[in-house]
């Protein structure tokens, strides 16, 4: 991106605040792959929402389809798409970190360009909430969490239990040697394996002991809750409660974060949550759970709010083909970063 263009954009802008008698200034911001970010300071005085209002002139003037506005600490961010938006590819991203810590995964770029990586095991995560309509890259950013997870985490330090109602996303790590047992796509056996991880978790609640930890992947709780209903939300509730203390983690995908679809207890227990685009703002509340937080005008693709603590941080997943995964897993018993397209 050439930097009289970013100057070009940054004046129109400030014109269009100029124009609606708010003084204002752009003072900095970020490009990153998939939009640009521009920081706004306003006088002293000017209300938050008559500048917010502007979002649909501010993207005709610029000559976008739409354009991400809040108000981030002392500042109003203004988020515009690039028609040269770049992809972040996997097999690049794991080369640029020289070593992951154990149990984290790589979930893509910050808004600076930086490498974004989630601990699991943290206090603070425990288990993970993923959230977006098709297309907006769930499932791209499951792989990419998996595969990051079993490329740096032997199988005495990591297990895995893959559920895949739709039979389609996961078929990639049939190979993986973590998998405690081959990916599940049945929703009966998957309710099965779900409450075989309850009956776990309990022994080693008995035992006192925490590892090698289990982390639970589900591509999608909707297709699983329709065909099995309260089994797999009893389940859930019941791990998602007491799972961490046993070293048992869960990450669940789905497009409709409403607690019916999740149970109102599992959903209390997904501290972080993962949101992509979503259609409405009334859907970006109820994944987030947080009003405001434009996830309905997220770009799709990848493009995704990382909410932790009620703190929202955009990024940018990476695009992991299958070929690339199955390499990976073939390469496994060699300890490299050689990737295989």
């Amino acid at each position: 991106m050439k930097k009289f263009q970013l100057d070009r954009q940054a004046d129109i802008i400030e014109s269009v605040l100029a124009a609606h008698n708010i003084e204002g200034r752009v003072w900095g911001g970020a490009v990153t792959p998939r939009f640009i970010r521009f920081d706004v300071t306003t006088a002293l005085g000017t209300r938050v929402q008559k500048v917010l209002a502007l979002r649909e002139e501010v993207a005709m003037r610029l000559g976008v389809p739409d354009i991400r506005v809040y108000r981030k600490g002392d500042a109003i961010r203004v988020e515009v798409p690039r028609s040269d938006a770049a992809i972040v590819r996997f097999e690049a991203l794991y080369k640029r970190i020289k070593r992951l810590p154990p149990m984290t995964a790589i979930l893509g770029v910050d808004e600076e360009g930086a490498p974004l990586l989630l601990k699991i095991t943290s206090p603070d995560v425990a288990h993970v909430l993923v959230a977006g309509t098709t297309g907006s890259g769930k499932t791209m950013l499951l792989k990419a969490l998996i595969l990051s997870l079993a490329l740096t985490n032997p199988q005495h330090r990591l297990i895995l239990a893959l559920i895949d109602p739709k039979a389609r996303g996961f078929a990639a790590f049939s190979q993986l040697p973590h998998l405690i047992r081959p990916i599940e796509t049945d929703p009966a056996r998957a309710v099965k394996l779900l409450e075989g991880l309850v009956v776990e978790m309990e022994r080693r609640d008995r035992l006192r002991f925490n590892a090698p930890a289990i982390v639970v992947v589900i591509d999608e709780l909707a297709d699983l809750r329709m065909a099995a209903g309260k089994r797999v939300e009893h389940a859930l509730t019941r791990l998602t409660q007491r799972g961490r203390e046993a070293g048992i983690h869960v990450i669940v995908a789905t497009q409709r974060p409403q607690a019916a679809i999740i149970g109102g207890m599992v959903k209390a227990n997904l501290p972080v949550r993962m949101v992509g685009a979503v259609t409405s703002p009334e859907d970006a509340k109820v994944a987030t759970g947080i009003a405001g937080s434009g996830a309905n005008r997220l770009r799709g693709r990848g493009d995704f709010l990382l909410v932790v603590r009620q703190e929202i941080l955009r990024f940018q997943a990476p695009f992991v083909t299958d070929a690339v995964i199955r390499n990976s897993i073939r390469n496994l018993r060699f300890p490299t970063k050689e990737f295989i397209a």
